[in-house]
């Protein structure tokens, strides 16, 4: 396997790391010289790509990919990569067996509270969101021009080694923001990179919903980060009178449980299912600081 990962950021590096880990090579993609040259010292090839245009060693890059993960956000004008590569996917990847598209659970919109899986209508309210289920079409169907299978990625609320709960409560910016019947699903990102894997190694297309199986409130996990740290949580905050941005009030217009049933009956099983063992790991090994 010759993995290429496109916005090789805090999920895409545990995706090269799981990947590497199984015997593949992989190419990660960074904005700049400086980000590219930190890829290099987790394993892996680092590129700069800016989204504008395909340089002659990037092109070279994808003559070799097998496989090809692309993390980079879309924009207003679509999905950047696929501007570029859109069309040519069989000419310039001649030995590509599988395409993965890491989106968002953002996509399902609002749902009241209540469950969805994979076969949810999408009704995303935020721009943002569309933009997501844009792209989540529009990698579909060139996967299915190409002949390739494509994997949708529906990840929740990401967090892992120096992401997390304790890192907000050391730097006092950890907030207990309280909004009735309000949860959020949640997932570590070693179960980002293994689902990757898994779903890469097997050439399996589709759409999947990458998340925990406990959506639970945002304060009781606070909570119980504060309570495993030893220090007293920060105090509740009403939603409705707390001051918050608007990208993060943003957030709480959204309420759902997200189930993640379609790659389990595919045989994959999460190492970090529900939010208080994987705390209780995280602050046990110290890997909570990254």
């Amino acid at each position: 396997m010759h993995m290429i990962i496109f916005g090789c950021g805090y999920s895409g590096a545990a995706i090269a790391q799981a990947a590497i880990s199984a015997g593949a090579t992989a190419v990660g993609t960074a904005r700049t010289d400086d980000k590219a040259g930190a890829l290099e010292t987790q394993g892996m090839r680092g590129m700069v790509f800016d989204g504008t245009m395909l340089s002659e060693a990037m092109i070279a890059e994808l003559a070799k990919a097998t496989h090809l993960v692309q993390s980079i956000p879309p924009g207003a004008d679509g999905d950047p990569l696929l501007q570029l590569v859109g069309g040519q996917l069989r000419e310039l990847c001649p030995k590509l067996a599988w395409i993965g598209y890491l989106s968002t659970v953002g996509v399902y919109g609002d749902q009241g509270g209540g469950w969805v899986d994979e076969d949810t209508p999408c009704h995303p309210k935020l721009g943002r969101s569309q933009e997501r289920v844009d792209a989540e079409t529009a990698w579909l169907a060139e996967g299915k021009a190409a002949g390739l299978p494509v994997a949708v990625l529906r990840l929740a609320g990401i967090y892992g080694p120096g992401r997390n709960a304790f890192v907000n409560l050391a730097k006092g910016s950890a907030r207990r923001i309280v909004k009735k019947d309000q949860v959020f699903n949640r997932i570590r990102v070693e179960d980002i990179a293994g689902a990757t894997l898994f779903l890469a190694e097997a050439t399996q297309g589709g759409v999947f919903n990458i998340t925990d199986d406990e959506p639970a409130p945002p304060q009781d996990v606070i909570s119980r980060a504060a309570s495993l740290m030893g220090v007293e949580p920060p105090p509740e905050q009403a939603f409705e009178t707390a001051d918050m941005t608007p990208m993060a009030r943003s957030f709480y217009s959204s309420n759902k449980k997200v189930s993640n049933r379609r790659i389990g009956e595919l045989g994959y099983r999460f190492r970090f299912p529900e939010y208080r063992k994987s705390l209780e790991e995280l602050w046990s090994t110290g890997r909570w600081k990254g």
